[in-house]
C-alpha cells in the first residue's frame, strides 16, 4: 500500500527521500509528496501520479534541509489529487505522513472542527495533524504529543512527524502498519520497507505495536505502549542490494520468475540434511507444538491463499489430518469454531497483510499455536506467531507474486513433512520427498526453457477479453493462480475451475473467443482431464495445454506444450512456471504496466 520514508541527518536529505520513494514504487500508489525543514520553516511539495512528477517539481524548486518526511499514497479516503496527497500539515506548525486507516476519523474530525480547525483534504490522516497541533498547545515535546494522541486513534497507523520548532528531530509511531527505523552513522531514517533505505544503511530496528520513537541524527529514543523507555534490537539486512535492480531483464516480474531456481534452493538451505528435515528450522518450540497438532487451519489472501489450497491436498493425503483453508478477509469477520489441537497457519509474502494479521490476533488465544510462512523477517506476523518459517525469496518487487508463491509451496511441503512424522509418515517417504525437493530447482530451470514457445503462444491471447483455466487435483489451485496472474497484469478477465465442473456451468461460456488453458500433467487424473478437454473442443473452444505426457498432441484448435518431467508431488511448483510466463508475455503484448498493474498494490496493509 502506501509508502513512508523519513530522514534526519547532518546533510541535505531531499535526494535520500526521493530515492526511498522510488524504491517503494512497487507497493502501488497514486500520488507522492515530501515535507522538509528548511531555513524558511517546513515546506512541502506534492504531486499526483508517479514519483517522477514529484522529482521534476523538486528539480525546479529544490527543498534544502537536514530533516524530512516523504510518502507515496494509495487512496483510501478521498480521490487521488494533490490536496489529498501526503504529507498533511496543521497550518505551518507540523507535517505528518501516515500509512493505515483511522476508523474513527469522522468522529475526531467533527470534534476538531468544533474547536476551530479547518480541513483542506478528505483524508483520515489530516485528523492526526490537527490532533497533534492541539496537543502541542499543552506540551512542548513532540514525542509526548504523539504518545498522548495515539490512544485516540482507532485502526492502524505508521506515522512520521516533523515539527517547526525543532528541526533536529523526527518522531515516528506504529500500530498494525509496517514501519522500520534505519540506523545510520550520524544519521537515522524511517521507512515502511527496508528496501527503501538500502542506499543509506543495512541496519534496522523494528518497532512493536504502540511504540513511539524520536530520531535525531545521533540518537534513537523509543518508548512502549505504557510510555516506558525500551531498547529495540538492531539487525542487519541480509538480502542483496541487487534485488532492487532489474539487471538484464526488462521487468522485475521476469527477473523474479527467472530467480525461482535459486530462491527455491535458498528456501531449502539449512532446513534439510541428507534425506531428513531439520525440524529446528521452525523454531525452538516446534517439536512440542507439532506433537499436539490434530488439525490445520490455513489463512491467507490472494496468491498465498492458492499456496494454501495446494498444501491442503498435501497435508490431508500425506499427513492424514484435517486441513481447512480460508480467505483471511472472510475468516476474520465470521463466527468460527476452532477444534482442540488446531495449528493456525498463516501465509503472507510481506508479513503485514492486514486481514491475515487481524485473523491471527482474533484467534491467537483460542488455538494450540500459530505458524507463519513469510518472506520478511521482523514483520508483524513473524513477531506475533509462535513459530515462523522464512521463505528466503528475497525482496519481490513485481506486484504480481511469482517467486513468493513457489517458495511458499516449498515451505509448506517442509511443514507437511514435519506434521507427517507424527502421523505415520515413514522415513522412506520423507526421504523420497526430500529428494524430490532437491531436484525441483533444476526442473524449474528446465521449465524456464519453454519461454520462447510460450512467448509465441501468448500472441493468441493478445486480442482476447476472457479466458478460462482448468486443472484437477493439486493442479486446480495452480490453475487458479494462473488465472489470477493473467487478470492482474494483462487485464484479461480470467476464471479458473476444476476441470470436472465444466458441465456445471462454465461450458456455456466456451466459444472461439474464449481461450481455455489447461494444466495436464501425467498423473491418475489425466484420462478424466482429457475427456473434459474434448468437451471444450466439441464447442469450438481453443485449447492451450501444458502437458506432461505424449498422450496429448497438438492439432487444429489444440496447442500443446510439453512441461519437463518431474515427480508428481512437485508438479504444482513446476507447472506454475509456464503459467507465469504466459501471463507475462500476454501483458507485454498488450502494453500494460507489468510491474505495477493498475489499481493494485504489492503489500495490502489495509482492508
Amino acid at each position: 500500500m502506501c509508502g513512508i520514508v523519513g530522514a534526519v541527518a547532518a546533510r541535505p536529505v531531499q535526494e535520500i527521500l526521493l530515492e526511498g520513494l522510488r524504491r517503494l514504487e512497487y507497493r502501488g500508489y497514486d500520488s507522492a509528496g515530501v515535507a522538509l525543514h528548511t531555513d524558511s520553516g517546513i515546506l512541502r511539495c506534492r504531486r499526483t501520479g508517479k514519483v517522477k512528477a514529484l522529482s521534476d517539481a523538486l528539480e525546479e524548486a529544490p527543498l534544502q534541509g537536514p530533516t524530512g518526511i516523504a510518502h507515496t499514497r494509495w487512496a483510501t479516503h478521498g480521490v487521488p489529487n494533490e490536496a489529498n496527497a501526503h504529507p498533511h500539515m496543521s497550518s505551518d506548525q507540523l507535517a505528518v505522513v501516515h500509512n493505515g486507516i483511522i476508523e474513527n476519523f469522522e468522529e475526531l474530525k467533527a470534534s476538531l472542527q468544533a474547536d476551530g480547525y479547518e480541513f483542506s483534504s478528505d483524508t483520515d490522516t489530516e485528523v492526526i495533524a490537527h490532533l497533534l497541533a492541539k496537543e502541542l498547545k499543552s506540551t512542548s515535546s513532540l514525542h509526548t504529543a504523539v504518545s498522548n494522541i495515539i490512544g485516540q486513534l482507532e485502526g492502524a497507523y505508521a506515522l512520521g512527524v516533523i515539527e517547526k520548532s525543532d528541526p533536529s528531530q523526527l518522531v515516528t509511531a506504529r500500530k498494525g502498519s509496517p514501519l522500520v527505523i534505519g540506523v545510520g552513522i550520524g544519521e537515522n531514517f524511517i521507512a515502511s520497507d527496508q528496501l527503501a533505505l538500502l542506499q543509506v544503511t543495512d541496519r534496522f530496528m523494528f518497532l512493536e505495536d504502540g511504540d513511539v520513537a524520536t530520531l535525531t541524527a545521533g540518537q534513537i529514543t523509543v518508548t512502549d505502549l505504557n510510555g516506558a523507555k525500551v531498547e529495540r534490537p538492531i539487525s542487519q539486512f541480509e538480502h542483496g542490494v541487487s534485488s532492487a535492480d532489474k539487471g538484464e531483464f526488462k521487468h522485475f516480474m521476469l527477473k523474479e520468475i527467472y530467480e525461482q531456481p535459486s530462491v527455491i534452493n535458498a528456501c531449502l538451505e539449512g532446513r534439510i540434511s541428507g534425506d531428513k528435515l531439520l525440524e529446528q528450522c521452525f523454531g525452538a518450540k516446534a517439536a512440542g507444538i507439532f506433537d499436539q497438532v490434530k488439525q490445520i487451519q490455513i489463512i491467507a489472501c490472494g496468491t498465498s491463499f492458492h499456496a494454501g489450497l495446494v498444501a491442503k491436498y498435501w497435508i490431508e493425503s500425506l499427513v492424514g489430518i484435517p486441513c481447512m483453508v480460508e480467505v483471511a478477509s472472510e475468516y476474520r469477520y465470521r463466527t468460527v469454531v476452532i477444534q482442540e489441537g488446531t495449528l493456525f497457519l498463516t501465509i503472507s509474502q510481506s508479513g503485514e497483510t492486514a486481514d491475515t494479521l487481524a485473523a491471527l490476533r482474533e484467534v491467537q488465544s483460542r488455538v494450540l499455536a500459530s505458524l507463519v510462512i513469510c518472506n520478511v523477517p521482523g514483520s508483524s506476523l513473524v513477531r506475533e506467531s509462535d513459530l515462523a518459517l522464512m521463505t528466503n525469496a528475497g525482496p519481490e518487487i513485481g506486484v504480481a507474486s511469482t517467486k513468493a508463491f513457489t517458495t511458499q509451496l516449498v515451505a509448506l511441503m517442509l511443514t507437511t513433512i514435519a506434521l507427517g512424522r507424527r502421523n505415520g509418515m515413514s522415513e522412506a517417504t520423507e526421504a523420497s520427498i526430500i529428494q524430490a525437493l532437491k531436484k525441483v530447482a533444476d526442473q524449474v530451470e528446465q521449465a524456464l526453457e519453454m519461454d520462447k514457445d510460450i512467448e509465441q503462444m501468448a500472441q493468441s491471447f493478445a486480442e482476447k477479453s476472457h479466458s478460462l483455466f482448468l486443472g484437477r487435483g493439486t493442479l486446480y489451485p495452480v490453475a487458479k493462480e494462473g488465472a489470477l496472474k493473467l487478470k492482474e497484469i494483462s487485464y484479461i478477465h480470467a476464471e479458473s475451475y476444476p476441470a470436472g465442473e465444466l458441465k456445471h456451468g462454465p461450458l456455456a461460456l466456451v466459444d472461439k473467443e474464449m481461450p481455455v488453458v489447461a494444466v495436464a500433467p501425467q498423473n491418475d487424473m489425466l484420462d478424466k482431464l482429457k475427456a473434459n478437454l474434448q468437451e471444450v473442443r466439441a464447442r469450438g473452444g481453443e485449447l492451450f495445454v501444458f502437458a506432461g505426457s505424449d498422450k496429448l498432441q497438438s492439432e487444429e484448435g489444440t496447442y500443446v506444450l510439453t512441461v519437463p518431467e518431474c515427480e508428481e508431488i512437485m508438479q504444482p511448483l513446476v507447472y506454475t512456471i509456464p503459467l507465469q510466463l504466459l501471463s507475462y508475455h500476454v501483458a507485454v503484448l498488450k502494453g500494460t504496466d507489468v510491474d505495477q498493474p493498475r489499481n493494485l498494490a504489492k503489500s495490502v496493509t489495509v482492508e
